[in-house]
């Protein structure tokens, strides 16, 4: 199998492929480090490449199909994680696999890197001080999205068919969007974020992955959904597969269409333009579609993303630097980091039961919105992906809550959805010049089978695969 073969398939296509020993996992794993060594130069989305791959089982559904982690929240066992901050650099190895980790390797996926992530994951660009800034295939000059933008990157041009995400605002959908791919967030509970976490970053992080098909992300969800031992929540299981749902139409569903948030500025034309298409797609597929947008308190959400966000980045500073037996040195954190943190330090715990709270006011408030809608369509950022440069994480002239203000405004779709633990998806369904624009589909909790159905609708009624990126493993 050469690397241009190798592209043409899917996580599930090169499952198969392995399956019916038309081809060994050996031959196919030679084929991404080649495809790895031919894109990643231009890209720099991996931060380490192992010698072998990490044990799998010979039996799982994807076995032998290579993967990536994101160097973020998720540890395999003997790996190096640093989060993509100099705060850890080279400094730790986990001891043991995460649940997840587990179940990637049970599914069979053969992980033979690391990609990278801004440090620890708040921004909506992957440009770590540590390791530089992760180029978007379409266009090297852009942003691959963050903080899973080195995944997304990976995936997008190539290197592997679906890779490991995790999404605390955006981080899946962001990057799914500025790479053209399809980027799925579960509901809260949905995939195992322990032993070392219950709810990460208050309940706001989920895990999960990037890829190229809707397939693919309804077979990894198969893989990989429900509880761990120990875990706050145990959501209702699908009582089908998702690989076996998506092949069924969804019943005639109410659709929700909206280009602006509450408090949000204006969106860009060709963000607009991609929601709009869709919708015409999904009334054309027989759907109900109507203008709505959800009622809630923008000054809540934004004041509760401040506090959850900034108490959990000083926790997890101190915390590390404890457990690496070192006080806390704020110049290894860069300037956005370190604001947060100071922020994160000061606040009383009066103050977390009022973002809390905040949570809960725009969670019921959206759990009424569904109430009369089956789905909400919407952009997923406020205009298409930026240049590099424009979310500057270690610009010292943005305190904590400046910082917030220019991620969130940017991301002006996709954090209340982290805020409220339901489920939102990304597809690839515009364009802006050279660069993919994505529309996210959002849905009530635990309907990830509903969003599945629609969007292999959408995949199959607006097939995105025909044009490559610039960048790509395929070109030789």
């Amino acid at each position: 199998m050469n690397v241009a073969e190798y592209t043409r398939y899917d996580a599930t296509g090169l499952a198969e492929e392995i399956l019916a020993r038309r081809v060994s996992p050996a031959e196919v794993l030679a084929a991404a480090r080649a495809a790895a060594d031919r894109v990643d130069p231009h890209l720099n989305a991996l931060i380490e490449t192992f010698p072998r791959p990490l044990e799998y089982s010979a039996d799982g559904a994807f076995a032998g199909v290579p993967f990536l982690i994101k160097d973020l929240i998720l540890h395999a066992a003997g790996v190096r994680n640093e989060s993509g901050s100099r705060l850890l650099a080279g400094r730790y190895v986990a001891q043991a696999d995460s649940e997840l980790m587990t179940r990637f390797r049970r599914a069979g996926f053969a992980t033979f890197g690391r990609t990278a992530t801004p440090e620890f994951g708040f921004n909506a660009t992957t440009e770590a001080v540590l390791k530089g800034p992760t180029r978007n295939p379409w266009n090297p000059g852009f942003s691959a999205g963050g903080s899973s933008g080195g995944a997304a990157a990976a995936v997008a041009a190539g290197i592997v068919p679906v890779a490991h995400a995790n999404d605390g605002g955006g981080s899946i959908r962001i990057p799914a969007s500025a790479c053209g791919l399809v980027g799925l967030k579960p509901s809260r509970g949905r995939t195992p974020a322990g032993p070392d976490f219950g709810m990460p970053l208050h309940g706001l992080g989920i895990e999960f992955v990037v890829a190229r098909t809707v397939r693919d992300c309804a077979g990894v969800l198969d893989a990989v959904e429900g509880p761990d031992c120990g875990a706050p929540f145990n959501i209702e299981r699908p009582g089908l597969r998702y690989s076996n749902l998506i092949g069924t139409p969804p019943r005639r569903l109410r659709i929700a269409l909206s280009t602006r948030f509450p408090g949000s500025a204006p969106t860009d034309p060709d963000c607009v333009a991609a929601v709009q298409k869709v919708g015409r797609t999904l009334e054309q597929l027989g759907h109900i579609v109507e203008l709505a947008t959800p009622d809630y308190h923008a000054d809540s959400l934004s004041e509760s993303n401040l506090t959850l966000w900034t108490s959990f980045l000083a926790a997890s500073a101190m915390g590390i630097a404890g457990a690496l037996g070192r006080p806390f040195d704020p110049d290894e954190v860069e300037a956005c980091t370190r604001a947060c943190i100071a922020h994160g330090m000061a606040l009383k715990a009066l103050d977390l039961e009022r973002a809390l709270a905040q949570m809960n006011d725009v969670s019921r408030a959206i759990g009424r919105f569904f109430g009369a809608c089956d789905l909400l369509v919407t952009p997923v950022t406020r205009m298409p992906t930026v240049p590099l440069g424009y979310l500057d994480q270690n610009d010292d002239t943005l305190d904590a809550r400046g910082w917030c203000n220019k991620v969130f405004d940017y991301c002006a779709f996709t954090s209340l959805f982290n805020l409220t633990g339901t489920p939102a998806l990304v597809l690839p369904a515009g364009k802006s010049g050279d660069l993919p624009v994505g529309v996210q589909l959002a849905a009530p909790m635990g309907a990830e089978a509903t969003l599945l159905q629609v969007a292999a609708l959408l995949e199959q009624a607006l097939p995105w695969g025909q044009t490559l990126p610039l960048i790509h493993a395929s070109r030789g």
